[in-house]
């Protein structure tokens, strides 16, 4: 029983056409050849990606397909059909033009794909923008046939499914009839040429799956989730042709004494109820290291202290920096001897009204103790 079409792509029933798009071509690159060229249900899983993505990408079939499921598709001879293709090449190149690439033209060699890495710092680094090294998997050009594709010593001849053009003849059924398109010949991807004896480290497909290492620059200021583009250290493309690029995800660890809220830092000083009343001098972290702040008598719980310049540097903007939020806490102590007690309660019998006025409205103090 055939999956549900949304399900397939991992969409909403309610996504819009670029939201269909954006998911099919992720899950394609997924399941690319070079990528997954050891798995054998490749094929099928983008036979059915790519069925899920007709139907959803026109208006017409996804009305029916709505109201009646697969079923109905096929009752009306709209439901896609992929048996004029010869192989996940074909498909690809279908989709995406040239010979199973992302992107590339019907002519010259296919360009590699993307490769995406992950990269977790402190907020520290973040900050500072430090070189980092990191490791990668990539498909590169096999090291033994040096991409050639043919085991060392042996001879490359004439492609004989192709006869030496690179392009066959695809032949599609479609609501419209008979669908006619060049393709890159499957046998040789194109080369009109073939390996009498395959490499035998990467079975004659001239790539192979490595782990690079290579060191980057991390933008000071960058934020989580933010990533990180380095021209050309992505997966290898066919031969003449450019490598993709390779993305770097950036994870920045929570902190334990800073939350970020954009290009701002905030931070907790408890303060003790005593000094909040008389004020004091008292020391306070900055990614800097510690710092002092003067803690005006009379400060309030939730009242803020900002430190300009002590936040986080500001992207594409050098020497701009945000400002560090010092949100004070004023602490009741919670545990009194005899003569503590004795002592604030000689200071409650001491109070009165003057002592307790404030200019702030009622709305003002609402907002401050629910901010705090």
């Amino acid at each position: 029983m055939k999956r549900d079409a949304y399900d397939v792509l991992g969409v909403a029933r309610a996504a819009d056409d670029g939201e269909v798009k954006r998911a099919f071509r992720k899950l394609a690159r997924e399941l690319h050849p070079d990528v997954n060229r050891h798995d054998p249900e490749a094929e099928e899983k983008f036979k059915e990606i790519a069925e899920a993505y007709e139907i959803l990408s026109d208006a017409d079939r996804r009305a029916t397909y709505d109201r009646y499921g697969h079923e109905g598709l096929k009752r009306g001879g709209q439901s896609p059909n992929f048996d004029g293709f010869g192989s996940i090449n074909d498909l690809f190149s279908a989709f995406f033009g040239g010979g199973g690439g992302f992107g590339a033209g019907d002519a010259g060699p296919r360009g590699g794909g993307d490769a995406e890495a992950t990269l977790q710092i402190d907020l520290e680094q973040a900050a500072a923008g430090p070189s980092v090294d990191i490791s990668y998997e990539v498909v590169d050009r096999c090291e033994r046939c040096r991409g050639n594709q043919a085991e060392p010593g042996t001879p490359i001849t004439t492609c004989s499914r192709c006869g030496g053009n690179g392009v066959l003849q695809a032949v599609s059924r479609t609501p419209f009839g008979q669908m006619a398109r060049t393709i890159a010949c499957d046998a040789c991807g194109g080369d009109g040429k073939q390996a009498e004896k395959p490499c035998s480290r990467c079975e004659g497909t001239g790539r192979e799956l490595l782990t690079h290492a290579i060191s980057i620059d991390i933008p000071a200021g960058i934020a989580d989730g933010q990533r990180i583009r380095v021209t050309g250290r992505g997966h290898a493309g066919e031969p003449g042709a450019s490598p993709g690029d390779l993305y770097v995800h950036v994870a920045v660890k929570p902190h334990e004494s800073f939350i970020r809220d954009d290009n701002d830092l905030v931070t907790i000083l408890d303060v003790p109820a005593p000094l909040a009343a008389l004020g004091a001098k008292l020391e306070v972290l900055t990614l800097e290291g510690p710092e002092d702040v003067h803690v005006r008598p009379g400060t309030q719980p939730g009242e803020t202290i900002e430190l300009r310049g002590r936040g986080m540097p500001i992207l594409r903007r050098p020497g701009r920096r945000g400002d560090l939020r010092v949100v004070v806490n004023v602490v009741i102590p919670r545990k009194l001897d005899e003569e503590q007690r004795a002592l604030l309660q000689q200071l409650a019998d001491s109070m009165t009204e003057t002592n307790l006025e404030s200019d702030e409205s009622l709305f003002s103090k609402l907002k401050r103790t629910l901010r705090g």
